[in-house]
Protein backbone atom coordinates (compact mmCIF):
# COMPACT_ATOMS: atom_id res chain seq x y z
CA UNK A 1 0.00 0.00 0.00
CA UNK A 2 1.41 3.69 -0.84
CA UNK A 3 2.92 5.34 2.12
CA UNK A 4 4.62 8.93 2.74
CA UNK A 5 8.03 7.31 1.61
CA UNK A 6 6.24 5.97 -1.89
CA UNK A 7 4.46 9.93 -1.98
CA UNK A 8 8.44 11.42 -1.91
CA UNK A 9 10.01 8.80 -4.47
CA UNK A 10 6.54 10.42 -6.80
CA UNK A 11 7.69 13.77 -5.92
CA UNK A 12 11.44 13.67 -6.93
CA UNK A 13 9.97 12.52 -10.27
CA UNK A 14 8.00 15.17 -11.11
CA UNK A 15 8.82 18.46 -13.17
CA UNK A 16 8.82 22.30 -12.79
CA UNK A 17 5.77 23.11 -13.99
CA UNK A 18 3.22 26.27 -13.79
CA UNK A 19 0.95 25.31 -11.23
CA UNK A 20 -2.77 24.44 -12.81
CA UNK A 21 -5.55 26.09 -11.57
CA UNK A 22 -7.85 24.52 -9.34
CA UNK A 23 -10.73 25.76 -11.00
CA UNK A 24 -10.20 23.36 -13.75
CA UNK A 25 -9.78 19.98 -11.63
CA UNK A 26 -12.04 17.32 -11.39
CA UNK A 27 -14.83 18.24 -8.66
CA UNK A 28 -13.72 15.22 -6.20
CA UNK A 29 -9.69 16.76 -6.70
CA UNK A 30 -10.91 19.65 -5.64
CA UNK A 31 -12.27 19.12 -2.66
CA UNK A 32 -9.36 16.92 -1.38
CA UNK A 33 -7.18 20.39 -2.38
CA UNK A 34 -9.69 22.40 -0.57
CA UNK A 35 -9.53 20.24 2.67
CA UNK A 36 -5.85 19.98 2.62
CA UNK A 37 -5.11 23.93 2.37
CA UNK A 38 -7.47 24.59 4.90
CA UNK A 39 -5.41 21.74 7.09
CA UNK A 40 -2.17 22.90 5.92
CA UNK A 41 -2.77 26.77 6.92
CA UNK A 42 -4.16 25.44 10.41
CA UNK A 43 -0.54 24.12 10.79
CA UNK A 44 -1.68 20.46 10.53
CA UNK A 45 -0.16 17.98 8.03
CA UNK A 46 -2.67 15.05 7.69
CA UNK A 47 -1.49 11.83 6.77
CA UNK A 48 -2.60 9.50 3.52
CA UNK A 49 -4.67 7.58 6.66
CA UNK A 50 -6.44 10.89 7.53
CA UNK A 51 -7.10 12.12 4.00
CA UNK A 52 -8.85 8.66 2.84
CA UNK A 53 -10.93 8.70 6.71
CA UNK A 54 -12.12 11.93 5.99
CA UNK A 55 -13.82 11.55 2.68
CA UNK A 56 -14.79 7.74 3.13
CA UNK A 57 -11.94 6.61 1.01
CA UNK A 58 -12.10 2.06 1.51
CA UNK A 59 -7.88 2.37 1.69
CA UNK A 60 -5.58 4.61 1.36
CA UNK A 61 -4.86 4.00 -2.33
CA UNK A 62 -7.33 6.62 -3.06
CA UNK A 63 -5.86 9.76 -1.16
CA UNK A 64 -2.52 8.50 -2.59
CA UNK A 65 -3.64 9.12 -5.89
CA UNK A 66 -5.65 12.53 -5.32
CA UNK A 67 -2.55 13.71 -3.49
CA UNK A 68 -0.12 12.27 -6.17
CA UNK A 69 -1.89 14.04 -8.59
CA UNK A 70 -2.33 17.48 -6.69
CA UNK A 71 1.34 17.65 -6.07
CA UNK A 72 2.37 16.88 -10.00
CA UNK A 73 0.16 19.96 -10.93
CA UNK A 74 1.92 21.99 -8.64
CA UNK A 75 -1.17 22.69 -6.41
CA UNK A 76 0.51 21.07 -3.56
CA UNK A 77 4.26 20.27 -2.57
CA UNK A 78 6.35 17.42 -0.61
CA UNK A 79 8.96 17.30 1.18
CA UNK A 80 10.93 14.09 0.58
CA UNK A 81 12.23 11.79 2.99
CA UNK A 82 9.72 13.13 5.68
CA UNK A 83 6.64 11.79 7.37
CA UNK A 84 3.94 13.68 7.04
CA UNK A 85 5.47 15.88 4.23
CA UNK A 86 3.07 17.99 2.06
CA UNK A 87 2.78 21.50 2.71
CA UNK A 88 1.43 24.59 0.55
CA UNK A 89 3.62 25.92 -2.32
CA UNK A 90 5.84 28.82 -1.59
CA UNK A 91 6.74 28.02 1.92
CA UNK A 92 9.98 26.74 2.47
CA UNK A 93 10.90 27.33 5.81
CA UNK A 94 7.80 25.84 7.46
CA UNK A 95 8.43 23.42 10.09
CA UNK A 96 6.70 19.85 10.73
CA UNK A 97 6.77 19.63 14.53
CA UNK A 98 5.33 16.80 16.44
CA UNK A 99 3.91 16.89 19.71
CA UNK A 100 4.79 14.21 21.89
CA UNK A 101 3.29 14.63 25.66
CA UNK A 102 3.51 17.07 28.14
CA UNK A 103 5.73 18.81 30.18
CA UNK A 104 4.98 19.78 33.72
CA UNK A 105 5.20 23.44 34.46
CA UNK A 106 4.60 22.65 38.28
CA UNK A 107 5.44 19.51 39.78
CA UNK A 108 6.95 17.02 37.17
CA UNK A 109 4.66 14.54 35.53
CA UNK A 110 5.71 11.62 33.11
CA UNK A 111 5.25 12.59 29.45
CA UNK A 112 2.90 11.30 27.30
CA UNK A 113 5.55 10.16 24.60
CA UNK A 114 3.68 8.96 20.88
CA UNK A 115 1.50 11.78 20.11
CA UNK A 116 0.57 11.27 16.19
CA UNK A 117 -0.13 15.07 16.04
CA UNK A 118 2.41 17.31 13.81
CA UNK A 119 1.90 20.96 13.52
CA UNK A 120 3.49 23.03 10.41
CA UNK A 121 5.24 26.01 12.23
CA UNK A 122 7.27 29.21 10.72
CA UNK A 123 10.94 28.72 11.26
CA UNK A 124 10.83 32.72 12.04
CA UNK A 125 8.69 31.71 15.84
CA UNK A 126 11.80 30.23 17.01
CA UNK A 127 15.40 31.40 18.75
CA UNK A 128 16.91 27.80 17.25
CA UNK A 129 15.85 25.19 15.35
CA UNK A 130 13.22 22.97 17.79
CA UNK A 131 12.78 19.05 17.42
CA UNK A 132 9.31 18.54 18.99
CA UNK A 133 6.46 20.07 21.11
CA UNK A 134 5.75 19.62 24.75
CA UNK A 135 2.04 20.67 25.61
CA UNK A 136 2.75 22.74 29.35
CA UNK A 137 0.39 21.83 32.33
CA UNK A 138 0.64 23.78 35.56
CA UNK A 139 1.74 27.98 35.23
CA UNK A 140 5.48 27.99 37.11
CA UNK A 141 6.63 29.39 34.60
CA UNK A 142 3.93 32.29 33.97
CA UNK A 143 7.30 34.95 34.56
CA UNK A 144 9.19 33.78 31.56
CA UNK A 145 5.69 34.14 29.98
CA UNK A 146 4.82 30.44 29.51
CA UNK A 147 1.68 29.61 30.42
CA UNK A 148 -0.64 26.32 30.92
CA UNK A 149 -1.89 24.80 27.43
CA UNK A 150 1.00 26.74 26.05
CA UNK A 151 3.43 24.18 23.00
CA UNK A 152 6.34 24.85 23.69
CA UNK A 153 9.55 24.00 21.61
CA UNK A 154 12.53 22.19 22.64
CA UNK A 155 15.76 21.15 20.84
CA UNK A 156 17.18 18.05 21.65
CA UNK A 157 20.25 18.68 24.23
CA UNK A 158 21.75 17.26 27.01
CA UNK A 159 23.42 19.91 27.89
CA UNK A 160 22.39 23.58 28.79
CA UNK A 161 23.95 27.12 29.90
CA UNK A 162 22.79 28.47 33.59
CA UNK A 163 20.04 30.01 33.16
CA UNK A 164 18.48 28.33 29.94
CA UNK A 165 14.92 27.04 30.44
CA UNK A 166 15.54 23.30 30.16
CA UNK A 167 13.22 20.51 29.86
CA UNK A 168 14.47 18.38 32.69
CA UNK A 169 13.81 14.54 33.50
CA UNK A 170 14.00 14.20 37.15
CA UNK A 171 13.13 10.49 38.45
CA UNK A 172 11.86 9.54 35.15
CA UNK A 173 9.65 12.37 34.77
CA UNK A 174 9.25 15.37 32.57
CA UNK A 175 9.49 19.05 33.78
CA UNK A 176 10.67 22.37 32.10
CA UNK A 177 12.34 24.88 34.74
CA UNK A 178 15.22 27.35 34.60
CA UNK A 179 18.51 25.54 34.66
CA UNK A 180 20.82 27.12 38.10
CA UNK A 181 23.95 25.16 38.23
CA UNK A 182 27.06 25.80 40.58
CA UNK A 183 29.84 23.69 41.74
CA UNK A 184 27.72 22.71 45.27
CA UNK A 185 24.19 21.68 43.35
CA UNK A 186 21.76 21.96 40.73
CA UNK A 187 18.47 23.43 40.95
CA UNK A 188 15.47 24.01 38.75
CA UNK A 189 13.76 27.31 39.16
CA UNK A 190 10.19 28.07 38.68
CA UNK A 191 9.42 31.44 37.61
CA UNK A 192 6.40 31.74 39.78
CA UNK A 193 6.81 32.96 43.23
CA UNK A 194 3.87 30.35 44.13
CA UNK A 195 6.54 27.72 43.53
CA UNK A 196 9.32 26.18 45.06
CA UNK A 197 12.83 25.12 43.18
CA UNK A 198 13.53 21.74 42.78
CA UNK A 199 16.59 20.97 44.07
CA UNK A 200 18.46 17.85 43.34
CA UNK A 201 19.76 15.11 45.91
CA UNK A 202 23.18 13.53 45.31
CA UNK A 203 22.43 10.41 43.14
CA UNK A 204 19.26 11.61 42.34
CA UNK A 205 18.14 10.34 38.64
CA UNK A 206 18.14 13.66 36.87
CA UNK A 207 18.95 14.32 32.83
CA UNK A 208 18.65 17.69 30.43
CA UNK A 209 16.42 16.05 27.60
CA UNK A 210 16.38 19.63 25.39
CA UNK A 211 16.34 23.81 25.62
CA UNK A 212 13.20 25.47 25.31
CA UNK A 213 13.38 27.32 21.85
CA UNK A 214 10.01 29.13 21.89
CA UNK A 215 6.60 28.22 22.11
CA UNK A 216 2.96 28.38 20.31
CA UNK A 217 -0.15 29.89 21.84
CA UNK A 218 -2.94 28.53 20.03
CA UNK A 219 -6.24 30.49 20.50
Amino acid sequence: MPGVSSLARCAEKVYKRTPMSPDTLPPQRAVVLDFLRRELAAGRAPSLAEIADAFGFASRNAAYKHVQALVAEGLLELDTGRKRGLRLPGRPHQLPLPVLGQVAAGQPIGADIGSDTLLLLDRALFSEKPDYLLKVKGDSMRDDGIFDGDLVAVKRSNEARNGQVVVARIDGEITIKRLERSKARIRLLPRNPEHAPIELRAGQDFAIEGVYCGLVRRG
